[in-house]
């Protein structure tokens, strides 16, 4: 009777502290934690594969493709990059990409070669890094681009991946009752086109994350996490070093729909870059997944 008793003490316990865990443990959810590679933009292109091996030594098991030109990454074609991450534990479902020569043009040559290279190392997601829109035309012109959007994610199907869009800070301007990113999520196939949120410029713009998982759950697959320095906002630091709330952001992870999520440090290049993505790796392995 008293190990009974004991037992389901324990298992009481064991329950309640369950309910203290953020909801993103409970989901099958990939809690690999990723990074941009745009973080260690000077290293990388001098030593892909030494910084390729630092990148898995810090504690990452995803990357995020960035530089993709003349068929090469840093040097490497796709099937040899493919081949260097998967000895280092890595894998690349994003890379970042450019759509403007398809939306200034309508040529798809250029798009379709970025794709195929995507697609060959492994990748899931083709994503935009940003896109051309013409601001003079207000709401038309989100209009407009969410148009392309919807086009350019019709072709990378074909192709076996998914569209994904990355944000910065314009889309959230107000134009009128609205915003460019309202405007993207309401014109644009959610079957079709996926987000990439980018945590930092949301909260940078004056918006709040937690409110656009709740007005639109599930369209975020991607976040990008990287933090804002307290002195200075226009400036990136480490994971938890910084201003931005991220505990009340991954605990609603289920509600965003998060599959992935990149660390980035995009500003304010640290002395010690390599040392600095292994402390922001480090911290959210210990308070956030």
């Amino acid at each position: 009777m008293n190990s009974r008793r004991t037992f389901l003490k324990q298992a009481g316990l064991a329950a309640g502290a369950a309910l203290l865990i953020p909801s993103f443990a409970f989901d099958k959810v990939n809690k690999n934690i990723g990074l941009q590679l745009y973080s260690l933009r000077n290293e990388l292109p001098k030593d892909v594969k030494g910084i390729i091996e630092k990148v898995a030594q810090a504690g990452y098991k995803e990357v995020e493709t960035y530089g993709f030109s003349n068929g090469k990454f840093w040097g490497l074609t796709p099937k040899e990059l493919k081949a260097l991450l998967n000895a280092n534990g890595l894998k690349a479902p994003s890379g970042h990409y450019h759509m403007d020569d398809f939306v200034k043009t309508g040529k798809t040559d250029r798009l379709k070669a970025d794709i195929e290279s995507s697609a060959a190392i492994g990748g899931k997601y083709f994503t935009i890094a940003g896109a051309h829109v013409d601001m003079s035309k207000g709401v038309d012109g989100f209009k407009k681009t969410a148009d392309d959007f919807n086009k350019v994610a019709e072709i990378a199907k074909a192709a076996g991946l998914k569209f994904a869009y990355h944000n910065h800070d314009f889309e959230f301007k107000k134009l009128g009752d609205t915003t460019g990113y309202d405007v993207y999520l309401s014109e644009t196939d959610k079957n079709l086109v996926n987000f990439e949120l980018d945590l930092y410029w949301v909260v940078r713009s004056g918006n709040d994350p937690l409110a656009l998982f709740k007005k639109y759950p599930g369209r975020f697959p991607m976040w990008h996490v990287k933090d804002m320095d307290k002195a200075k906002p226009e400036w990136n630091t480490e994971i938890g070093k910084g201003s931005i709330d991220f505990k009340s952001i991954f605990a609603q992870a289920k509600l965003s729909g998060v599959q992935h999520f990149f660390v980035e440090h995009e500003t304010n290049y640290q002395p010690d870059p390599v040392g600095s993505i292994k402390t922001s790796c480090d911290y959210i392995k210990a308070n956030l997944i």
